[in-house]
């Protein structure tokens, strides 16, 4: 989980500069693993896509969820 949230809030810096998809994918992932074409349908343009989501909704708040204790089962 703490991978995936770094990977969000790099994909998310990416993105607020101003960078594609594509080039944020060849930093998060290796630029030889980003096919020539097919990238539209490319499983890591989708995985990319949902990491700025996911960095957008941490920015927006969600870090908060981060914080709280979770509630312990008796």
């Amino acid at each position: 989980r703490r991978q995936r949230l770094a990977l969000a809030l790099r994909a998310l810096d990416g993105r607020v500069e101003g960078n594609s998809y594509r080039a944020i994918a060849e930093v998060l992932f290796g630029a030889k693993r980003i096919p020539e074409r097919a990238w539209k349908t490319h499983d890591l343009r989708n995985r990319t896509i949902r990491l700025v989501k996911n960095g957008f909704a941490l920015m927006r708040g969600g870090y908060r969820e981060l914080l709280r204790q979770a509630r312990r089962k008796k």
